[in-house]
């Protein structure tokens, strides 16, 4: 299916992190996204200039109407700064999508559900556990998400509400640049793996550095590389 570019007006926009942005999306799709898509959003100056970038989707298939993003500001980001500084609700921006089918999830999938984060790259983790809260809360699934300091934990008030109040879901939070702070490493992986049992998928998100790192250590801990998935954001 070709995708066109069409508009999308901007509903809401609240601070998520000092450095990450959410705004909500009204999007005219005639049928749901899957838990892990993402899009591609347009940017077109007076000058004719335009500028381009891929966001995950971070709510549940299960909003009919709108979608969330959440946008890290950027150091020199030309897309990422207006998002953050410039966009405002009523703002109608240019979208395609959804896009992507190899990085989702469904519920018919089951679990046990493995999902190892890294920075922004939690956020189509974060579509996954919220539809497989509304849609299968039984599914065992454990979120192994590294971040540099409190501050940055992305969505952290509801996962730590999750972690507490949902029976099946477990959530190992990594920070690095805390004191004490640490990355992720075999022991860490190993304890995952242990409260969790061997996942039935693993789904792997951030940095190019991070995804691969995360990626051997699965590997070497026994998870079988093919069910392994993996999604990078930038380098």
């Amino acid at each position: 299916m070709v995708l066109t570019w069409q508009e999308a007006r901007i509903t809401a926009a609240v601070p998520e992190t000092p450095r990450v942005r959410r705004l909500t999306l009204a999007v005219g799709w005639s049928e749901p996204f899957r838990a892990g898509q993402h899009v591609d959003v347009r940017l077109t100056a007076p000058d004719g200039y335009q500028a381009q970038r891929s966001y995950s989707i971070a709510s549940s298939p299960t909003a009919p109407g709108t979608i969330d993003l959440l946008i890290e500001r950027l150091d020199d980001g030309e897309v990422s700064g207006f998002f953050s500084d410039v966009a405002e609700p009523g703002d109608a921006i240019e979208l395609r999508g959804p896009i992507g089918g190899a990085f989702v999830w469904d519920p018919g999938l089951g679990g046990p559900l493995l999902l190892v984060g890294g920075g922004s790259g939690v956020v189509p983790l974060l579509a996954m556990l919220r539809h497989r809260a509304e849609a299968a809360p039984d599914v065992p699934a454990l979120l192994l998400y590294s971040a540099r300091t409190p501050d940055e934990v992305i969505a952290r008030e509801e996962l730590m509400r999750r972690d507490a109040e949902e029976p099946d879901f477990r959530l190992r939070l990594v920070l690095t640049r805390a004191p004490g702070g640490r990355r992720i490493d075999a022991d860490i992986v190993g304890a995952a793996l242990a409260a969790l049992g061997t996942p039935a998928y693993t789904f792997v998100c951030g940095s190019t550095p991070f995804v691969s790192a995360a990626a051997d250590l699965l590997v070497e801990a026994g998870v079988p590389a093919r069910t392994i998935r993996t999604e990078r954001f930038g380098g």
